[in-house]
């Protein structure tokens, strides 16, 4: 039993209680823990000062809570793994790129409620440099809003009409580094040795260089190494992502109660779920790669055990783009079982899907999914095709060897395919990081480019057009079919291409993840009663398969996956079970008619009551002989009752 389960034991049996007194009970139930956990991490010698501190910071934190947040808190309790429902479908947007500003953004919450949005992830609204910024990810301040999004009320205003309409906001907490605008930066350049200590600072490179040893580069083309001389402090400093981005020492205890704090600012706006960035890089430690580290899950417990005490309505989203084995740690393991993050990104899923569509086989995807350790029952995944981000190879080396590919030559053939190095390829992708010395590279492009519209369209080609709808629409049909919260980028529900206009930008041109960070196009958006155009087939295709899956429990997670092996390399088939219903999922990844053996179909009971119905083409599936037949690249839900 995690600690979420506990608090909701606690709530049901003293309903009567005030919030306040039941935040002292949650309190008392996480206390061991919060303890255990901060003294592992600061030894108790020379921290108890610290800790003396957190004791008396948390019931103040919690008094900064508004009430009417206090009370959700509460409900959401009783509610249990609400984040688990069929009903919920995500959406990420960049607040200026999708209409204006935050004003702008409500008045267009009827266009997300019709496609059945309900949880909306807003790209970074704070303060950054004015100049480069990592797209907002190089934060001056963590709460509150930046001038070109409007004010802190128009925040509050839209989190209120979320709650009206019963939809949730998740925003960023950029845990592991500010910007060097931040005002803890601008004392350390000003030579004040407290906040000099709240970042990795150092003399001189001694130190830096024995840490270079054993750290990767992250964005090796545009910011090599993990350290920036800076001028005027006078001093070397860690920056992991970019010489502008200054890396956290949270080994400094004072960091992490001045963050939690942060926290908590920023969830008092009305967040109901915290991404938590880049937290694979929390711990630094000398001679290691300084990523996945056990001391950053004691880390990120701590921010758990501690925040669930003051809102425990809010959850946690795990940003850790790493090995399918080590995403799972970030559910939490051993005692800490849940008590992480509820939420992590499904990476290795996503990475997956795009090498079937290269390769138009699933030997690779079964052979990774059959090998992920299990997630926790309280857990669930965000299952996503494209982000604001590029589109990493994390494969394992070995599972590429199993399936009978080389790993170097595996990744060098999807570079050239998705990034326009064959002639035959319809995709349109950019590469991104590309490391001539090691042959690594990332994939940058929108899910329409990538999958070959911006090619069709080029050409006029109606059949390259329907073929790029058709994937379109396959992808998204897992995502919202498997277990997990399906998140739409923004402007993919219509078919949004390449935006190219970021090569004239200076601070942008460089960093071609900018390429997959298009406007909002509102003109096609008044147009999709036009059944003809590309982008209303795609966005009522889309709409169609999220009313189906709101209206059937069988699509909550309830850790009801079940893959199943078809003998066919083309096809990916998976089953989510339940009491009352179940659905198979059968999806084609070839260019070409593929069929499989319909009677281990049978046997699992979907022809029992006669012809059963493929909800996506709403059509009865029937059998003509032993062989089912998919079109190219078709998706099929056989729903069993």
């Amino acid at each position: 039993m995690n600690q979420a389960s506990v608090h909701r034991l606690i709530t049901a049996k003293n309903k009567k209680k005030s919030p306040k007194e039941l935040f002292d009970f949650r309190l008392a139930a996480n206390l061991g823990l919060i303890q255990r956990l901060f003294h592992q991490l600061y030894p108790q010698e020379s921290s108890e000062n610290h800790f003396q501190k957190l004791l008396l910071l948390l019931p103040k934190l919690f008094d900064s809570r508004p009430e009417e947040l206090k009370v959700q808190d509460l409900l959401r309790l009783e509610r249990g793994n609400w984040y688990q429902s069929e009903k919920m479908v995500g959406m990420q947007l960049y607040v200026e790129h999708f209409y204006k500003d935050l004003k702008g953004l409500q008045s267009k919450l009827p266009y997300l409620k019709d496609l059945g949005i309900n949880l909306l992830h807003l790209m970074p609204i704070t303060d950054r440099p004015k100049g480069e910024n990592d797209g907002g990810y190089a934060v001056n301040k963590y709460y509150g809003v930046a001038k070109r999004y409007g004010s802190s009320q128009d925040l509050l205003n839209l989190t209120q009409e979320l709650r009206k309409q019963n939809m949730f906001l998740m925003l960023d907490f950029v845990v592991n580094h500010t910007s060097n605008e931040h005002l803890w930066a601008k004392k350390a350049k000003a030579g004040n040795k407290k906040y000099q200590n709240y970042y990795y600072t150092y003399a001189d490179d001694t130190v830096p260089k024995a840490f270079e040893k054993s750290m990767p580069e992250v964005f090796p083309e545009t910011s090599p190494g993990n350290f920036t001389y800076d001028p005027e402090m006078k001093k070397w400093v860690m920056t992991v992502f970019n010489s502008y981005q200054w890396d956290l020492n949270y080994s400094n205890p004072e960091v992490f109660l001045e963050m939690l704090s942060n926290l908590v600012k920023m969830v008092n706006q009305g967040v109901d779920v915290v991404r938590f960035d880049a937290l694979a890089f929390l711990w630094k430690k000398m001679g290691t790669i300084s990523q996945n580290l056990p001391e950053a899950h004691l880390l990120i417990s701590l921010f758990k055990m501690c925040l669930q005490t003051i809102a425990p309505g809010v959850i946690f989203l795990a940003e850790a783009i790493v090995a399918p084995t080590e995403i799972v740690k970030y559910f939490g393991e051993g005692t800490r079982e849940g008590n992480e993050c509820e939420i992590a990104y499904n990476a290795s899923l996503m990475a997956l899907l795009w090498n079937s569509i290269a390769t138009k086989k699933t030997v690779l995807l079964y052979k990774t999914l059959t090998n992920v350790p299990a997630k926790p029952k309280d857990c669930t995944w965000i299952n996503y095709i494209r982000c604001h981000d590029d589109i990493g190879l994390g494969y394992d080396n070995r599972f590429i060897e199993e399936v009978g590919w080389n790993p170097q030559m595996h990744r060098k053939f999807l570079l050239d395919y998705f990034c326009q190095r064959l002639d035959w390829s319809t995709a349109t992708g950019l590469l991104f990081m590309y490391n001539p010395k090691t042959g690594d590279g990332r994939i940058t492009g929108s899910a329409a480019s990538l999958l070959g519209l911006e090619t069709g369209l080029d050409k006029k080609d109606t059949d390259l057009i329907k073929e790029s709808i058709s994937k379109i629409v396959l992808l998204h049909g897992i995502i919202l079919s498997y277990g997990g919260i399906p998140l739409i980028y923004a402007g993919d529900e219509i078919g949004t291409l390449n935006d190219y206009s970021f090569l004239e930008e200076a601070d942008k041109k460089d960093d071609s993840r900018w390429v997959n960070r298009p406007k909002q196009n509102w003109d096609v958006i008044s147009r999709l009663k036009d059944q003809k155009l590309p982008q209303s087939q795609i966005f009522h295709a889309l709409k169609k398969l999220i009313s189906t899956r709101k209206k059937h429990p069988v699509f909550a997670d309830h850790n009801n996956l079940v893959i199943h092996h078809t003998g066919n390399d083309h096809i990916f088939a998976f089953e989510r079970t339940g009491d009352s219903e179940s659905l198979l999922v059968l999806a084609n990844f070839d260019e070409r008619e593929q069929v499989v053996q319909s009677r281990w179909i049978a046997k699992l009971g979907y022809f029992t009551k006669g012809e059963p119905k493929d909800v996506v083409s709403n059509k009865k599936v029937t059998l003509n002989s032993g062989l089912l037949p998919l079109k190219p690249f078709q998706l099929m839900w056989l729903m069993k009752h």
